[in-house]
Order: structure tokens, then C-alpha cells, then sequence
């Protein structure tokens, strides 16, 4: 049997750790913008298929191996933020097209994007090898216990950032038939991309 007694404060300090804005925030702020509300809904699966893939990880111990060796977090995050610097320079170039009127992008990345975005975002089986285990309670079975706290965590934040990126959308789509502001938007994207990396980039330096 699970514990149900820890929900309410395991879902305050989820929210604690949802609420402030941070990078997959962000991030769906710029899939909404630039690539409208379906854009979102894709991208918030994918990033919350990506975090289950690491609550699966945490709960079959294979976190443990990722804790105990800092410099293989680092390659992820460094490879993170790369792939952010190339979603800048994509984005930037369907800025352009969107001046010359051909902005199409491919539904599927969208899902994909946010399955890599959050994949190379170690902080999250951090944050689930950090907090899981402290709300096991008197649960009989502490596997399926964090399974659980793992599920609801996903589903929070699919919830909370998918809202986000979808209200994003909406100037997407009152703005998508004016070709300079599909390209403001497209640049406003590419900015946030370029952020993050660079503040992922900052982080290793000073870790």
C-alpha cells in the first residue's frame, strides 16, 4: 500500500519548486510564442515523457549511478545547452522565413524538442533523488510510493507549464497572420533559447 498522508506537503513543495520562474517555464513560454498553442501541447508531453523517463530511473535506482558522477551530469547539461544554442539558430532562421511568408515547422519536433529539453535537463532527477525519498512515509512498498510521487510531480507540472505555453499561444495565433510580428515572435523565442544556454553555460562554470 501507498502512504497518502504526505500528499499535501509533497504537493507544497512541488509548487514551491513550480511557481518561481525557471528554464522549462521559460521554455514553454517560447514554444507557445513561437509556435502556437498545439506547439505547446506537444512540447509539454514531451518534457513530461522526459521526466518520467527519470522518475523510472529514480525509482529502479539507476539515479544513484547519475548522483555519484558529477561530470556525466555536466556532459548532459552541456550537451543541453548546445541543443538550445541550435533551437536558436533554428528558430532565428523561421524568423526570416516568416518575413518572406514560409514558417512551417513539423509538428513532431515539438514533441521531440521537449522530450530532449527535459532529458538534458539533469536537475530533474536531482530534484526527484532529493525529494522522493523523503516523502516515502509508512508506505509498505517504497517503490511503488515514489512511482507515484513521480507520476503526480509529472503530472503538475504537464498541468501548470502546459497552461503556460498554451496561454502563450494564443498571441501566437492573433498575431500568426502578420508576418512581422510571427518574426518578433520567432526572435523573442530564439532570445529565450539563447538565455537558458547561457545560464546553463554559467552554471557549470561556477559549480
Amino acid at each position: 500500500m501507498v502512504d497518502l498522508t504526505v500528499l499535501p506537503g509533497y504537493v507544497a513543495v512541488i509548487l514551491l519548486f513550480l511557481a518561481p520562474p525557471g528554464p522549462d517555464m521559460a521554455y514553454m513560454l517560447a514554444v507557445g510564442l513561437e509556435g502556437g498553442r498545439r506547439a505547446a501541447v506537444k512540447a509539454i508531453l514531451g518534457i513530461a515523457t522526459g521526466m518520467s523517463i527519470y522518475a523510472a530511473a529514480v525509482v529502479a535506482g539507476i539515479g544513484e549511478i547519475a548522483r555519484s558522477h558529477p561530470l556525466l551530469l555536466d556532459a548532459v547539461r552541456i550537451f543541453g545547452a548546445v541543443y538550445l544554442l541550435w533551437l536558436a539558430y533554428v528558430t532565428m532562421r523561421h524568423a526570416r522565413r516568416a518575413i518572406s511568408g514560409h514558417s512551417d515547422v513539423p509538428a513532431g519536433r515539438w514533441y521531440l524538442r521537449g522530450i530532449l529539453v527535459s532529458i538534458t535537463n539533469p536537475k530533474i532527477i536531482l530534484f526527484f533523488l532529493a525529494v522522493l525519498p523523503q516523502f516515502i512515509g509508512s508506505a509498505d512498498n517504497p517503490g511503488l510510493q515514489m512511482a507515484m510521487l513521480g507520476a503526480i510531480d509529472v503530472l503538475m507540472e504537464l498541468i501548470l507549464y502546459g497552461c503556460i505555453g498554451v496561454l502563450a499561444g494564443f498571441f501566437h495565433a492573433r498575431l500568426v497572420d502578420s508576418t512581422k510580428a510571427t518574426a518578433v515572435l520567432n526572435y523573442g523565442a530564439c532570445t529565450v533559447y539563447v538565455v537558458l544556454a547561457a545560464t546553463i553555460f554559467g552554471d557549470i562554470l561556477l559549480a
